[in-house]
């Protein structure tokens, strides 16, 4: 294709050596012709003999001669007739290179006598270099997830002729996804890229295969194409970044080999293999490859070569950041380095007028500090430029010329970062840059802006009633993040009333250890929770301060007895039991009951009942149920018995000691015709009653099973629902009372129907299920079946009757 267009050529500059110029510029002794390169071998240049004033019989017996340093055998001169003509193939880029002027400086001497005559010729460009890539093919990685108008880099070409020849325009083959972004005629701030028109789908299009053409200004014009191709990349969706799309180096043309240039970081937000980072050189223009070195590990630009500045002042570099991922994805930046002269002297960083410490409470834009940098070289040697620390709440403001202040970018705060080493770069401009440092270390004072903190909003303590006055139930703690006197914490209740009497009657903290005391001994039966709230506050000014709950239950001991009840309707309290029975009732029948509560709860307050043996040994014919107190016969009653039987009822609970009543039934024994009517309707009365009372027992029982089975899974969510739940202000009042179940066999006799006090604060109450299934003692299963069979014939399916015990816990 070249050698075509270097035929058609051949014409054009024939013509073209017919117009060559000759000037003569009078008063300088130089004679001035222009050529075009490429001119054929005896093109015409000028009639330099007539020009210089010579005669063309005196040029060889003269020694006419022309001399050219370098440059001796492209130009002759023909001696018959005076013309200086081309007499081998001048190339202009390769005698000047891409300067913008181009001339052969020839000397004419001639003898007799001795003149030396001084003749330019300006060899003119021609388009006959065609526009050339670096490479045949040039690759992109290009990921799917790229948005729309991104930019992809692309090396352009380079066309060795000079002026209009060498503008270069670029064309793209006809595709949907990509355009042209073109350079401007500043290579420095617009580089050529390809920019994406729309998302690219992987799965759709895989890889893309495009023609991109550069054409130069020649007339006519000669093009140059590479191929384009993209590989579109999936699921690696984070490419690698450099901090700048440009940088910027100044570097002296003395430079020795493996002299440090840059070091360049590229990040990539991906993790693991997909965000490690190798670097490569993509391209070094003009010619300049094998100049610099890059580590392809950890970024670093080094001298490879011998820098001229006279040969190139500005050298190129792409620079290719590439991760691991599979498949790999690329990120780039544009290293320009300016060949300088020298640069020898170190900026001087001077630090005066600090304000420290700081207090964090200090408002932005405070002056911190006053810098001063000086550089004893001039130029852009001397021009310093000063950087701070990065990622620090502190800025540097230039205040005049070399003078800095330092100054507070952003509040502080003392509990995340205590203390700042900050170090204040000043750097040159030299190539390499020179930079010295200062280290400012800034201490950040201390205010009061935090509260004490506790660890839980809500503490549960369990205190077993009857302690000792001064008791240590419990210890809170706080936690300041400040520091010295802002960090000390004191403790003190937060006062209230608690029913009639102030919450400090009860308990007490320690202002400095926080440990709680019970100042009186706690009695369950009159307070079940306590509830309260301790406060701690610094001593800072003005102080902080924040509360925690306290919730203390009072757990319950065995210390009350068994207390004996009248039988329902008569009058007093304590006396014996007296009841009149006829010698006609069978076996099983009930004669009286015996009632007793227990002011204790759960264990302690279940009651049992037992049959103390009658003086001297004999077999009484009665009997005591175990758990409900019914008295009833074993056996018919005859002639034989007594007419009086005392009978001694032991009424023992189930806590550990337990603690006994005994109860005395005076029975007396009547013929069945001398019982009166009013007791026989009483009893008749009683008997349903109990039979009533049977029937809801046998629901009662069914329920109690289900609760027991369910308890477990209770507890936990109820202990779940209280540790979640935002502490509830509660209120010394009575509440609704709950249902506390019994055993699988029977309840607690004739429990006392009360309601326990509950003081938790303020608020509205609430109620706490409580459910308790006893294990009998070894043995008292069995008697309980033997008293059911006993008295099955009178009472099918009787069930020990059950008195509930009620207990509000706010």
């Amino acid at each position: 294709m070249f050698d075509s267009q270097r035929r058609g050529l051949g014409t054009h500059r024939l013509l073209l050596s017919l117009l060559l110029l000759a000037v003569w510029e009078p008063g300088t002794g130089q004679v001035h012709y222009s050529v075009l390169e490429e001119a054929k071998h005896g093109t015409f240049v000028g009639r330099i003999a007539q020009d210089l004033g010579l005669e063309l019989a005196e040029l060889v017996p003269r020694l006419f001669r022309v001399a050219s340093k370098g440059h001796g055998d492209l130009l002759e001169v023909n001696l018959q007739n005076g013309i200086l003509f081309v007499n081998s193939r001048i190339d202009r880029e390769e005698l000047c290179g891409r300067s913008l002027e181009c001339s052969i400086h020839l000397e004419v001497i001639v003898d007799r006598p001795l003149q030396v005559f001084h003749v330019e010729v300006e060899v003119k460009d021609i388009n006959d270099n065609p526009p050339v890539f670096s490479l045949k093919e040039q690759k992109l990685l290009i990921s799917e997830s790229k948005q729309p108008d991104s930019h992809f880099p692309l090396e352009g070409a380079s066309d060795a002729d000079i002026g209009e020849n060498a503008l270069l325009t670029y064309r793209l083959s006809q595709n949907e996804y990509f355009s042209l972004d073109l350079p401007t005629h500043n290579k420095q701030t617009k580089r050529l890229s390809l920019t994406l028109k729309k998302y690219l789908d992987r799965e759709k299009t895989p890889e893309l295969n495009l023609l991109l053409t550069a054409a130069d200004g020649g007339k006519p014009e000669l093009t140059g194409t590479v191929g384009l191709f993209i590989q579109v990349l999936d699921i690696n969706d984070n490419d690698p970044e450099f901090e700048q799309s440009e940088y910027k180096v100044r570097l002296m043309e003395n430079a020795a080999k493996e002299t440090f240039v840059i070091k360049l970081n590229a990040t990539d937000r991906d993790e693991g293999v997909n965000g490690e980072i190798t670097y490569s050189l993509m391209s070094v223009k003009p010619k300049g490859k094998l100049l610099f070195t890059l580590d392809e590990n950890n970024g670093e630009v080094r001298v490879n070569g011998t820098l001229d500045y006279e040969e190139n002042k500005f050298y190129e570099i792409e620079v290719q950041a590439t991760d691991k991922g599979n498949p790999p994805m690329a990120g780039h930046c544009t290293v320009w380095i300016e060949i300088l002269d020298c640069n020898d002297n170190a900026p001087e960083v001077t630090v005066t007028s600090l304000s420290l410490p700081v207090r964090e409470d200090t408002q932005p834009s405070t002056v911190i500090a006053l810098i001063r940098v000086s550089d004893r070289d001039s130029g852009a040697n001397g021009q310093v430029i000063c950087s701070l620390t990065a990622n620090v709440p502190f800025k540097l403001m230039s205040t005049f010329k070399n003078y800095y202040s330092l100054v507070l970018d952003s509040a502080l705060d003392r509990e995340s970062v205590s203390n700042y080493e900050l170090v204040v770069t000043a750097r040159d401009g030299g190539s390499p840059p020179l930079s010295a440092t200062a280290s400012v270390s800034v201490e950040v004072a201390d205010v009061n802006d935090n509260a004490p903190a506790f660890a839980q909003p809500e503490y549960t303590v369990f205190v077993k009633e009857n302690n000792p006055p001064g008791c240590h139930i419990f210890t809170v703690s706080a936690r300041d993040a400040d520091a010295q006197e802002n960090a000390l914490v004191s403790y003190s209740l937060v006062e209230r009333r608690v029913g009639e009497r102030a919450l400090s009657s009860y308990v007490s903290v320690h202002a400095e250890s926080g440990k709680v005391y019970a100042l009186q001994p706690l009695d369950h039966e009159e307070l079940e929770l306590l509830q309260f709230q301790v406060s701690a506050r610094d001593a800072g000014v003005p102080p902080l301060g924040s509360n925690v709950t306290l919730q203390v239950f009072v757990l319950d001991e065995n210390d009350n007895a068994p207390a004996l009840l009248p039988r329902p309707g008569a009058g007093g309290g304590g006396g014996a039991l007296s009841e009149l029975v006829s010698r006609s009732v069978g076996a099983g029948h009930v004669v009286a009951k015996v009632r007793a509560v227990d002011a204790d709860s759960g264990y302690n307050a279940w009651l049992s009942f037992e049959l103390q043996p009658a003086a001297g040994g004999a077999r009484s014919p009665f009997r005591v149920a175990l758990y409900t107190g019914e008295i009833s016969t074993t056996r018919p009653l005859d002639e034989a018995d007594p007419p009086r039987q005392r009978l001694l009822v032991l009424v023992k609970d189930h806590g550990e000691p337990a603690l006994t009543a005994t109860a005395t039934v005076l029975l007396s024994l009547v013929e069945s015709g001398q019982a009166p009517k009013a007791s026989s309707r009483v009893l008749a009365g009683a008997a349903g009653a109990e039979t009533a009372l049977v029937d809801v027992n046998v629901y009662l029982i069914v329920a109690i099973c289900a609760v027991s089975s369910l308890l477990v899974l209770t507890l936990l969510l109820y202990t779940a629902l209280r540790c979640s739940a935002p502490p509830r202000e509660g209120a010394c009042a009575p509440g609704k009372p709950t249902l506390v179940c019994s055993s699988a066999v029977g309840s607690w006799s004739y429990s006392q129907q009360r309601r326990q006090r509950v003081c938790s604060g303020e608020g509205v109450p609430k109620t706490d299920l409580m459910a308790f299934s006893p294990s009998l003692p070894p043995g008292l299963d069995k008697e309980v079946g033997e008293e059911r069979q006993g008295a099955g014939s009178n009472h099918p399916g009787q069930v020990s009757s059950i008195d509930s015990s009620y207990f509000e816990v706010c």
